[in-house]
This record gives C-alpha cells, structure tokens and sequence, in this order.
C-alpha cells in the first residue's frame, strides 16, 4: 500500500492545542504519518533571509523569515506531547529536522525511527550527513534539485550509511562510498525518494510526475511524490503512475492566517484524497489479464453466437446466407463461422435460432 503522509507542517501556528486537533484529523483521514517541522529558528535562519513570495502572498505580511518562524516554532515539551498523542491514535508521528540539534531532539529524545529530508536540506552537505550517520530509514525530497544534485546527496548519505564517523568526510569518499556495492545496499535498504516541485501551490504544468520515473531508472530506489498542488487529483495520479508514498499538506481551515494553509488540503479534502488514493490502489489490481468475477455474467449479454439468418433445414449447407452473428453470448462462439461453411446441418433451424451443433 502506498504511504501517506498528511503533513501538519507549521499549520499549527504555534499553538500545541491546534497542532493536537490536526492529528485528530490526519487519523481521522486515514493518514498512515503525521508530519510536523522541528527547528530553532535562530539556528535556521538569519536576520537578513527574506520571506519566498508565496510566504508574503500567503501571510499578506512582509516580514523576515525569521520573525516568521518564532511564531511558528513548537517547543520540544510540545513535540512530547504530540508524539503520544499520536502514538494513542495509533498513527506515526514524524517530523522533519532543519538544523542539527532538533534532528538530535527527534533521534536521541523522541527516538524516532524514520526521518524526512525536506527539499530545502537535499544541498545541506552536513546536515544531511548527520541524517545518514543515524540508523532511522530515510525519506529524502528532491524539490528545486537537478539529477546530478540528487546524485550527489546519495553519495552524501552512502557514505554516512556504510562509514565510521572516524572516517574523514569529502566529496571523494562521498563517491568512492556511492559507487560501491555496500553504499548501494544501504540505500535501497532505508531511502525512499520524493519527486517534488517546491512552488505553494504549484501550478499543473510544473508538476512533470514522469520525473518519478526518471529517478526510478536512474537510481533504482523507490519513489514517492511530495504534492503542493491544489486539489486531490495530482497525488491520486501519482500513485497510479507507481509513487509508494504521497505526502500533502493539510490544515483545519485554509484561511487561518500562516504560510501554508492555502496551499493546504482541509480535513473533508484528505479523507477525499485519501480514499481515491485507496481507490485506485484497488483498481490497479494484480496484471493479470482475465475475467473478473463481476462480469463474467455480462458474457451471454455483450458477446454473440452464430445463429441461423435464414430457414435452415436438415441437410441444407451451412452458408454466408443463411448463417450470421448475433446476440446472446450464449451459443456457439463466432470464432467458429468459418468451420461452419460448406457443412451440412444435422437438423432444421428457425430464422434467428442459435445453432447449437
């Protein structure tokens, strides 16, 4: 089945008691993961990082990114409270680490065993170094990146995967550990890819999900897709197209005020696109080309038998007078007309009388 991860994100807004409605509603949903965002935001960003344009769209605020941030930053006694929250709802709790000490918080405090690389960190050399050094499986999103850019972090997390920390980083080991059959290993051991365009909402003709085939082919790990669309139908597609994971941001109410929340699914939204997503898990079926049970009862309607397009008497040649094709299904197959002409009929027939001989 594929997993789904409904990402809560910053949609809290800072406040813990909305962030606890917002797994109420990812369980609700049928989400398998509920995503959330660790970080300090004076080691994540500095006072002069400028709001992206969606942010000042979104907020109708121009602010620094900064100041935005403290307003959106949970406390770790908070993220304690979610995690068992959530771990009563029977849902995973998950959350994504921007700098060092909050992806420390989340292995060594919250023991977290499966970790997200947002698109943002994919460049982020130590950071992503320090993801791979854990033993958490690892989902890595590849927003803004080329392929050779995506390359270069599986080096990155090869080599943090299969070396000692007593191992000297750098680009040439990074390599040497990427193209050895141990790093391969190890990746397609814990990662999972996420195709990904980093644009709130993206617009349809940005989205190019047969990128996912491409990262496919390219470095055989699985592949999922991380959706900023408006709407269900680009994540349903995806997984039709064979993504193993989805993950989408949701909100309680898209006009709550916050970066994200238009371009957020509301809760009735998920527990839609979840369902499709279920779906067409069903409706992709197994390959095998046969009849289904459920219309196997159509056969004797929708196909046609041979049947008499004329008085046929006993021992009178079967002929492309007096033979045709028609409906019901339940004769003598079509397929037989030919071996029928030039025989003689063992027994009289009526105009439009199946031939049963």
């Amino acid at each position: 089945m594929t997993l789904i991860i409904a990402e809560a994100g910053v949609n809290h807004n800072g406040d813990e008691a909305l962030a606890l409605k917002l797994i109420d509603e990812a369980h609700r949903a049928g989400a398998d993961i509920v995503k959330f965002q660790t970080f300090k935001s004076d080691k994540l960003v500095n006072a002069s990082a400028t709001q992206a344009e969606y942010q000042v769209r979104n907020t109708q605020k121009q602010e620094s990114q900064l100041d935005m941030l403290r307003r959106l930053e949970l406390s770790y006694a908070s993220h304690e409270k979610l995690l068992a929250h959530a771990n009563a709802l029977g849902i995973e709790f998950l959350s994504t680490a921007f700098d060092s000490e909050s992806l420390h918080f989340l292995v060594n405090e919250l023991g977290l065993k499966r970790l997200k690389v947002p698109s943002g960190e994919l460049t982020n050399t130590p950071l992503l170094l320090e993801h791979a050094q854990t033993d958490c499986e690892l989902i890595l999103s590849t927003g803004m990146a080329s392929l050779g850019e995506v390359e270069e972090a599986l080096a990155v997390i090869a080599f943090g995967s299969i070396c000692g920390k007593d191992t000297p980083p750098s680009r040439e080991a990074f390599l040497k550990a990427y193209f050895s059959e141990a790093g391969q290993q190890a990746l397609k051991n814990r990662l999972t890819l996420l195709h990904c365009t980093t644009e709130y909402p993206t617009p349809v003709e940005d989205v190019n999900l047969k990128a996912m085939d491409t990262l496919a082919s390219s470095f055989g790990l699985p592949v999922g897709y991380s959706d900023h669309t408006a709407g269900i139908h680009v994540p349903i597609a995806a997984v039709a197209r064979g993504a193993v994971l989805i993950e989408k941001h949701f909100t309680l109410d898209k006009q709550l005020p916050g970066p994200d929340h238009k371009a957020s699914l509301e809760p009735g939204e998920l527990r839609d696109m979840i369902k499709g997503i279920r779906d067409i898990e069903i409706a992709l079926g197994g390959g095998i080309k046969a009849p289904k049970p459920s219309e196997i009862k159509n056969k004797a309607i929708a196909r046609k038998s041979l049947v008499a397009s004329a008085t046929i008497k006993q021992g009178d040649l079967f002929t492309t007078d007096n033979l045709t094709v028609m409906r019901p299904g339940s004769g003598i197959e079509p397929k037989y007309f030919w071996q029928y002409l030039g025989k003689a009929a063992v027994k009289s027939y009526s105009l439009g009388q199946l031939i049963d001989e």
